[in-house]
């Protein structure tokens, strides 16, 4: 009896080999196979290269790739420059759907909705007012009547416009009036429809922070007038803590601001700091922020108008908070 069970289990003995020689295949290489080192052992191979005698009218570069004629120095680190923080939500300057801006007897709107949205928008008042339309291009943003020009832009903030009723270059109040009236009850609806042709009033171009020697300044490619308005507006939204940030003075003549701003550094001095300090509280300063007309651009700086100490830092931190209302 002994002898067949030993017969039976001598026959189990080649499987179980098998079996662990499996198994341990398994254990060093997982049930699938590893792929990550071949990638590190790979080499490139020689370009794909057509026939001569093909078709050269049938193949061709999908995406063809510009050569690069000059390339600067390579960057050995990442740069330090941030760009400005936007608007964010929860930060009480999200704006209304139509609003106004006013610069000396200029006045008109501001849209939160782009130019391919507001466009349908402009006819349909159009239309609703039986307005004699005499030229009309959408992708000039104009609409030419017998009482008023509607012109229609992008804004200095994204996804917003400009849209304003002028006749020879003066604005014409009742034709806005009765415009801000149309578009504020549009405003559920604004993304209804959308003209793609008055998307390409768009403008790609985006506003930059630079530094010029110690100085900080901001470069807004946009007429002077047109920044001035916005911040004037964000200001006196924004700037309304006294002791910590407060818009005192703003003079459209100039281009000018006077705020009180109390800078980051000051505010997080420390008690030791405080003790060996000749202040012994903590204190705000007087800032101007100006403007200056630079052909089709707008310079931006912060300039200290005060006796208390003004870095390069506190400067940055400054332009980077006000720039952030035209984003």
């Amino acid at each position: 009896m002994n002898s067949v069970l030993d017969k039976r289990a001598l026959r189990w003995i080649p499987l179980a080999l098998a079996a662990a020689v499996t198994l341990a295949g398994c254990a060093r290489d997982g049930f699938y196979h590893d792929r990550n080192l071949d990638y590190t052992e790979t080499s490139s191979a020689s370009p794909l290269v057509l026939p001569e005698t093909r078709n050269t009218q049938r193949y061709g570069d999908a995406l063809p790739v510009p050569p690069v004629a000059n390339q600067g120095p390579r960057l050995q680190e990442a740069a330090s420059v941030r760009p400005p923080p936007s608007l964010t939500v929860g930060s009480g300057l999200e704006p209304e759907y139509v609003e106004r801006r006013e610069v000396g007897d200029q006045t008109w709107l501001v849209v939160a909705a782009d130019t391919g949205t507001v466009w349908p928008q402009l006819e349909e008042f159009v239309r609703s007012r039986q307005l004699a339309v005499q030229e009309s291009s959408a992708s000039q943003g104009v609409i030419v009547t017998d009482q008023a020009d509607l012109r229609l832009q992008s804004a200095l903030r994204a996804g917003s416009s400009e849209v304003r009723c002028e006749r020879g270059g003066q604005t014409m109040a009742s034709c806005l009036d009765a415009l801000e009236s149309h578009l504020s009850s549009r405003s559920a609806s604004a993304s209804a429809s959308s003209s793609w042709t008055a998307q390409r009033l768009t403008s790609d171009q985006t506003l930059q922070l630079r530094q010029q020697g110690d100085d900080w300044e901001v470069v807004i490619p946009q007429s002077i007038d047109r920044v001035w308005a916005e911040l004037n507006h964000y200001l006196e939204l924004d700037f309304t803590q006294e002791g910590q940030r407060n818009l005192l003075a703003a003079d459209p003549n100039s281009h000018e601001f006077l705020v009180e701003y109390m800078t980051l550094a000051e505010r997080n001095r420390n008690p030791i700091q405080v003790v060996f300090s000749a202040d012994v509280r903590q204190m705000s300063q007087e800032i101007r922020l100006a403007l200056q007309d630079s052909g089709d651009q707008t310079i931006l700086r912060a300039v200290n108008a005060s006796e208390r100490s003004f870095s390069a830092s506190d400067q940055r931190e400054l332009l980077e908070r006000v720039s952030g209302y035209l984003r």
